[in-house]
């Protein structure tokens, strides 16, 4: 067992987290990461990474987004795949991170470990790293199933995942080592609900205590095709629907009446409506896809927001966690076939260290088993690695070696690694080509500009992750 020291001159018990006000999903998990460390006696505190930047740059970022996804889904995906191609959008945002670096750097000042929910702050924290001018251990918490080039930095101490298929994506994409802790949501997810407790709820929500009931959920903002969605489960008869809109008051009043579907607002007792349900169908792979995970709720994607709600659906088909139907007969299918098989194997996201027993092992106050480190290069991906941080505009130092004590510990031997975090990764026949092709790099969920890629650099047809057929 291996222990962090916190370095000489620091607050040994007090930790800054950064996170992002776009959605709930960011904010949501620094939320949960807080109360478990305060409940461990250390002092915490927060910042939004939003307040670090000019307020037009706020306002892109936070209502852009939901905007975006509602009104105008293309122009979101045609973002996202620019950032993945690593285009004038990427700099762009490479830019709006700069800009952010010097008051995210007041705010790390003093403490010992600073840990980011979101990717735009965890790309400002790796540049000051590297740059010298900040010397805490930065620990990236991916709120995502699906990696994509923003929540990874070369210069990032830690980048730690809710499940291992995400963490192998992040390995095999990127060359980064990342490593699964589970999940970052209430206690209350992981608790037993009696029959008599789930009979109680339906009853209180006007739902029928027999039969089937589908907990459909669109984010905090209610995105996405929600409608056509609730329609398509109605019509195939297979389950009551429990809509949950979040702040969208105008799709709740859009709802609410009909005939088979209960639609609610924004609700605190979310841990009570999934036991009370068979199923969970989702949009997006965030936050409320991590609490059915650590409550046992069966899943279903389907008609995935644009961007990383399709990666995100994706890796979760790949991984075999969550199916992703893809016309309504598929859904109605995939809807009984979940609710038949009954509540899930809790351990994909609770038999792993507690981000929160990370956190405070890198303060020295607790003891861990041996960390990866995203800044010792592994062999058998090290052109991998050099590819990620040309594209990312890092290449100045392609294979850093490991800083002195103050940084992590040696990672595991190579076998160890392989046999840990490579078991869910495609045969080597079937590795993305496009970890080889130098400067540029393409989204998982791309497989359009992956196909071209590897037949340019000759290498026949592309193999892409996913279960759309």
């Amino acid at each position: 067992m291996s222990r962090h020291v916190a370095r000489d001159g620091d607050a040994p018990d007090q930790v800054l987290i950064v996170t992002g006000g776009v959605g709930a999903g960011h904010n949501g998990a620094a939320a949960e990461l807080r109360a478990r460390l305060e409940r461990a006696g250390l002092r915490v505190e927060v910042r939004d990474f939003l307040d670090a930047v000019p307020r037009f740059c706020r306002l892109v970022l936070r209502d852009g987004y939901t905007s975006s996804v509602r009104y105008a889904p293309a122009l979101f995906e045609w973002v996202f795949r620019g950032i993945e191609r690593g285009t004038w959008v990427h700099r762009v945002v490479d830019g709006v991170c700069r800009v952010a670096q010097r008051r995210v750097g007041r705010w790390a000042e003093g403490f010992p470990v600073v840990v980011s929910t979101y990717f735009l702050a965890s790309q400002s924290l790796g540049e000051l790293r590297r740059a010298g001018r900040l010397d805490a251990t930065v620990v990236t918490y991916l709120t995502d199933p699906a990696v994509h080039r923003l929540w990874v930095h070369p210069d990032v101490d830690h980048h730690v995942t809710v499940t291992e298929a995400t963490a192998a994506m992040g390995t095999r994409e990127f060359g980064v080592p990342m490593r699964p802790v589970g999940g970052l949501v209430s206690r209350a997810f992981e608790r037993e609900h009696t029959a008599a407790q789930r009979i109680a709820t339906r009853r209180a929500l006007g739902l029928p205590v027999d039969g089937r009931v589908a907990l459909l959920v669109a984010g905090s903002e209610g995105m996405g095709e929600v409608v056509p969605t609730v329609d398509a489960i109605v019509a195939s008869g297979v389950a009551d629907v429990l809509v949950l809109c979040g702040r969208n008051e105008r799709l709740r009043r859009q709802l609410s009446g009909r005939d088979r579907i209960v639609a609610l607002g924004w609700r605190s007792d979310v841990a009570a409506l999934m036991a009370a349900s068979d199923v969970l169908v989702h949009n997006a792979g965030g936050l409320s896809l991590t609490e059915a995970l650590t409550a046992g709720l069966p899943a279903v994607t389907f008609r995935p927001i644009p961007a990383h709600g399709r990666a995100n659906a994706e890796l979760l088909a790949r991984a075999g966690l969550v199916p992703w139907p893809q016309d309504d007969g598929e859904l109605a299918a995939a809807i009984v076939a979940q609710c038949e098989a009954g509540r899930h194997d809790r351990t994909v996201v609770l038999r792993y260290q507690d981000a929160s027993r990370l956190v405070y092992s890198l303060l020295g106050r607790g003891e861990v088993e041996p960390l990866l480190s995203s800044t010792e290069p592994i062999p058998a991906y090290e052109s991998a690695r050099n590819s990620v941080l040309l594209a990312t505009g890092h290449a100045s130092q392609a294979c850093p070696t490991v800083p002195e004590a103050d940084r992590v510990q040696k990672m595991r031997s190579a076998n160890a690694f392989e046999s840990e975090f490579l078991a869910l990764t495609r045969p080597p026949e079937e590795r993305p080509t496009d970890l080889q092709l130098g400067s540029t790099r393409t989204a998982v969920c791309d497989p359009e500009i992956n196909a071209q890629k590897r037949e340019t650099a000759g290498h026949g047809p592309a193999v892409t992750i996913g279960a759309a057929g």
